[in-house]
């Protein structure tokens, strides 16, 4: 099989998605969507033998890089993004968090009853004993994506080449300038037969 493993990008992808989901991250899921159907896409392209499917799965990869790199960047909160203000990952919709805040490794959740602090139907919660900070998973998991997605772009690059010059060299039926073929002549008129009873 020319693709490596067509498994290792759609486990990633799923993973994202999963992870996404139960922290009710609507802008990364909507991203992640489009990444699996790109991944699909890509797929079908090589078993196809289409070097146009895989172009635009190399394109998608390029968008890919920025959006991973825009969330390595909005949970490193570099420039003037914050988490405390900007909800761009639930597209405003809610005070939700990465899912990893909560339920990462060694994390102790304590809710704080009677705050004034929580808006209607939240909750405040502290949360200590993380052995990494929700922040430093996510980033390590987008750049997983981007390492996936430059090698993934190096390989989808390469293959259609390939397919684009085996086309090129292809030999439709021993080619039509072969000297051993020739088409039907057509004749001007009908030779009729009589016809014995």
């Amino acid at each position: 099989s020319l693709l490596p493993s067509p498994a290792l990008f759609q486990v990633a992808a799923l993973e994202r998605q999963i992870f996404d989901f139960l922290g009710y991250q609507w802008a990364p899921i909507l991203a992640n969507f489009l990444h699996i159907m790109a991944v699909i896409l890509g797929i079908f392209g090589t078993i196809q033998y289409r070097s146009r499917y895989l172009m635009m799965y190399a394109v998608w990869l390029v968008l890919w890089v920025g959006w991973n790199a825009f969330i390595i960047c909005f949970y490193l909160e570099v420039g003037r993004l914050s988490q405390d203000r900007d909800f761009i990952m639930t597209f405003n919709t809610s005070l939700h968090r990465s899912w990893w805040m909560e339920n990462g490794p060694g994390c102790l959740v304590t809710p704080v009853l009677n705050s004034n602090l929580a808006p209607e139907d939240h909750h405040v919660i502290t949360v200590s004993g993380c052995l990494l900070d929700y922040q430093y998973i996510e980033v390590v998991s987008s750049a997983t994506q981007i390492f996936l997605a430059l090698f993934g772009f190096v390989y989808a690059c390469y293959v259609s080449k390939v397919f684009l010059e085996e086309e090129d060299s292809f030999d439709f039926i021993g080619g039509f300038d072969s000297y051993g073929y020739q088409a039907p002549q057509k004749t001007s008129h009908l030779q009729l037969q009589p016809l014995y009873t």
